[in-house]
């Protein structure tokens, strides 16, 4: 018998039917259950008419409510503030209970206090369902019961105490018919320009969209996954899975990508190599929701209390500085193409987000919040924990194990994972006819060979805005001032450690 006459599911982050937690609770446990998702204006009032992450939540909420439709049910959409619309909604309906993904980002959990608050006011359940990972917040702990603070000794432990049921899908379809039809016009999705909005053209939303988008990358990385560990590190390769978007959007399930990683990992071998790789980035993902929840000051403040002390650059120069970073005018290749990848696609390869941010603050010694600002407005994956975590480990700043002195050598990172110079020549064709040998560094050749190039340095393409070597030097004093007490110097020949 269930347990609620009439529910309503609120999606949020989980954008799709197939192996939705939230959904299969509420289907399990209610007579009727309505779905709804509410374009939230109090973060669509932030956005630029042009964001790419609006028109990929507008194509997947589109084809969620078709497939809803299909099923038999329906999909309710909302344009507004869901502290106001849900419970608005739960009454009209006559719900008992609303059903939800967890939601682990500070600004998230006081919304859901809020929603939670108001429905309790109407005698209306408020429950909230893990989706988005495999283990929450507070389920891997250390002996001592607290939560880690370091990514190998979590990652060990989560791959101790992972069971296959911990990764199976939830959900039957013999519950679909439990599904709700919208009354009429209520599922009709608003379009672009009523969100307020622009509608992307094709170069700039070259991206697949909704659980269709998401199958289709996850059967083209397959067969691609046991290689993983050899190619993921190549930005001109097809190395990685490209599901980070629909991860952040849960237009997939978590538990479908580690199932498929774990099982592959299992059967070792080679093959073995490539899916462990890869499961450890998915794991790398639930160590930063965890320690977002446990430490949401990390929200505009070090992991390491003591950093905050650092002096970062400021004034002129450093502006001047940060802008050439933004727009991929630094003069160091690598750093340049990576930066209008991003800003072209709203992508950028995980070797270069590395490289870009350990060159900003480490080689333009501009603070690290800065940059973690400016990707969480260019990228289409953005997520806030995870961003927050990889920029304040490339700070040095975060809960990492490698101290201060981990400084990536732009030039050596180039040779090194773009050695023919090709996803530089894809961003930076001005540079196009620079030999592989020089393209990584073109103010170390001659004359002659760059005019054999077309390549005028500061005409066509700037000369470098800082030294790398000197940069490294003012790095080390600028860190050694705070540096923790158990942190030892740095020892020769430390720099690209990585």
């Amino acid at each position: 018998m269930s347990e609620f006459q009439k529910g309503l599911v609120w999606l949020r982050r989980d954008l799709r039917c197939t192996d939705n937690a939230t959904l299969a609770q509420a289907l399990a446990t209610c007579g009727e259950v309505s779905v709804v998702f509410v374009f939230d204006t109090t973060i669509l009032g932030g956005l630029p008419r042009d964001d790419r992450r609006v028109a990929f939540i507008h194509d997947s909420v589109s084809e969620l409510a078709q497939t809803l439709a299909d099923m038999g049910g329906g999909l309710i959409v909302r344009h507004g503030d869901p502290t106001e619309e849900i419970p608005a909604l739960a009454k009209s309906l006559g719900v008992q209970a609303v059903f939800t993904g967890r939601d682990y980002e500070p600004d998230a959990v006081k919304r859901d206090r809020s929603v939670a608050r108001s429905l309790e006011a109407l005698d209306i359940a408020f429950e909230t369902v893990k989706d988005q990972v495999i283990f929450d917040t507070s389920e891997i702990l250390t002996a001592q019961g607290e939560p880690y603070s370091v990514f190998t000794p979590y990652s060990r432990a989560w791959l101790k105490q992972v069971r296959p049921v911990d990764l199976a899908p939830h959900g039957r379809k013999a519950d679909w018919h439990r599904l709700a039809k919208p009354s009429h016009g209520a599922g009709e999705v608003p379009s672009m320009v009523s969100l307020g909005f622009d509608v992307p053209d094709a170069r700039r939303m070259a991206i697949a969209t909704g659980e269709s988008g998401a199958k289709q990358l996850l059967d083209d990385f397959l067969p691609r996954m046991a290689h993983y560990h050899e190619r993921r590190d190549y930005p001109a390769v097809r190395g990685p899975s490209y599901l980070s978007v629909h991860l952040r959007f849960g237009t997939v399930s978590i538990r479908t990508l580690a199932r498929q990683a774990h099982a592959a990992m299992l059967k070792g071998g080679d093959a073995g190599n490539g899916a462990k790789t890869w499961l450890s980035e998915l794991i790398w993902r639930e160590f930063y929701f965890m320690i977002l929840h446990h430490h949401p000051e990390v929200v505009g403040n070090a992991f390491k209390p003591a950093y905050d002390a650092i002096e970062w650059a400021t004034g002129e120069v450093a502006d001047a500085n940060f802008k050439a970073w933004c727009e991929g005018r630094t003069g160091y290749p690598l750093v340049d193409a990576a930066m209008r990848q991003i800003n072209q696609t709203g992508y950028m390869h995980n070797r270069l987000r590395m490289v870009t941010a350990s060159f900003l603050v480490k080689d333009l010694g501009i603070d690290w919040r800065r940059g973690e600002a400016y990707f969480a407005r260019q990228l289409n994956d953005f997520d806030l924990s995870a961003n927050n975590g990889g920029w304040q480990w490339a700070a040095s700043t975060g809960c990492d194990a490698q101290p201060y002195f981990r400084i990536f050598n732009p030039i050596t990172q180039s040779e090194k994972f773009d050695p023919e110079g090709r996803f530089i020549r894809k961003y930076v064709p001005e540079l196009a006819y620079l030999s592989d040998k020089v393209i990584h560094a073109p103010w170390r050749a001659d004359a002659q060979t760059l005019a054999d190039a077309n390549v005028t340095l500061g005409r066509d393409y700037p000369q470098p805005v800082v030294a790398h070597d000197v940069a490294r030097k003012e790095t080390l004093a600028r860190y050694a001032v705070v540096k923790a007490p158990a942190v030892s110097s740095p020892p020769a020949g430390s720099d690209d450690a990585d």
